[in-house]
């Protein structure tokens, strides 16, 4: 598992395979070009591009000739805000200059970078979507309580649990409910929902829990199914 915010320089090459997070991964381009594929999606970070990838959005990643991108890995929900179905941005005049420079930092050790960097990306981000983000008439909609469908959610990974069981426990429809979750959650339904049953089970294996019981209790069909859903959200 990652920390709640996480600071990189990375350079990228030959593809290590697909995985996902259950974490905001922001990728910004400072060299060369790095071509992924994000749920299906052709994708391409360019220097001066940022791409933001959701929680369980599964994706791979190559750079023929060699890629060099700043990397922030977040658990901070307004991120949620960034992530598109165009996927990538051409980063502001605020964004840019400030990931060139917390890229140096990071090279030269300053501590300041990995501790206020995150806070600052995200905010020059935001300053830069909200004049794009469309006004949403939010006072006619109910508000999806996110945390008491989690709750809710823990106490049913005994059956096989459906969007369409989320959406009729908040009272929408299942396109509906689709439709909200990348609004609000910045991922797909399924992916949150899948999200939800494996941070469950981390934080059972976390207390020394068996596995085979951890998998029986959140309903992956073998230890094994549950081990190899783990290792596919290791942290690359």
């Amino acid at each position: 598992m990652v920390p709640a915010e996480s600071l990189s320089l990375r350079h990228y090459g030959a593809s290590p395979g697909s995985h996902s997070h259950d974490h905001f991964q922001i990728l910004l381009g400072l060299s060369g070009a790095l071509d992924l594929e994000v749920d299906g999606r052709g994708v391409r970070v360019a220097p001066g591009a940022g791409c933001v990838i959701a929680p369980g959005d599964r994706h791979d990643f190559e750079s023929s000739r060699g890629s060099v991108c700043l990397v922030l890995d977040s658990a901070h929900p307004d991120w949620a805000q960034c992530a598109n179905p165009r996927r990538t941005t051409t980063l502001s005049a605020d964004a840019l200059p400030l990931a060139r420079y917390l890229a140096s930092a990071l090279q030269q050790g300053r501590p300041l970078a990995q501790t206020h960097g995150p806070a600052l990306l995200l905010e020059a981000w935001l300053g830069d979507a909200h004049p794009h983000i469309p006004q949403l008439n939010t006072e006619r909609r109910r508000a999806i309580d996110w945390l008491a469908l989690q709750q809710w959610a823990a106490q049913q990974w005994h059956r096989d649990l459906t969007v369409a069981d989320l959406a009729a426990r908040v009272h929408l429809s299942p396109s509906q409910f689709a439709a909200r979750c990348r609004e609000d959650q910045g991922q797909s339904a399924m992916a949150w929902l899948r999200s939800q049953r494996l941070a469950q089970a981390r934080m059972l294996r976390g207390t020394g829990m068996p596995v085979a019981e951890v998998a029986r209790r959140t309903g992956y069909r073998s230890p094994s199914a549950l081990t190899a859903a783990l290792r596919r959200t290791e942290h690359h």
